[in-house]
């Protein structure tokens, strides 16, 4: 029952294990940004995208997506689909955190959890469908 369970919903439980740890490098990166260097909240969300981002994309690429080839055009044209459909939620991320901390004064970390759930969601469908939709037409060179 477990493997058949895991068969199915593989590709799910994957993202949702490399999700919460993209969101833990994500949060952990913004929290030292943030409240142990000080540095502003737009900058601290930024570089904290930056990090979490490239590494969503790697494990998103070869665990949850399955596209282990690397040829160079391959990995270019993945990668440019992959950040700059990051890039749409990590703007939406940043106007999250400047309106709800900058602007309404609100609890910088309780806006982060909740722009990242958004963000995670709206990752997924961008991944899915769009940045590693080339994968399907890789499997069979294994």
């Amino acid at each position: 029952m477990l493997k058949n369970l895991w068969c199915r919903y593989r590709r799910w439980i994957l993202y949702g294990i490399f999700g919460v740890l993209t969101t833990m490098v994500n949060f952990s990166a913004y929290f030292i940004c943030y409240q142990i260097f000080r540095w502003a909240n737009v900058p601290s969300t930024l570089i904290a995208w930056l990090f979490a981002v490239s590494f969503a994309f790697f494990t998103n690429k070869v665990w949850v997506f399955e596209s282990r080839h690397f040829t160079s055009r391959l990995v270019l044209q993945e990668g440019v689909r992959f950040f700059s459909s990051r890039a749409m939620t990590g703007g939406m991320d940043i106007a999250i955190m400047y309106i709800g901390v900058d602007v309404l004064a609100g609890p910088a970390l309780a806006w982060k959890i909740g722009s990242d759930v958004i963000a995670t969601i709206l990752n997924y469908v961008a991944s899915r469908f769009w940045a590693f939709r080339t994968v399907e037409n890789y499997r069979g060179m294994n």
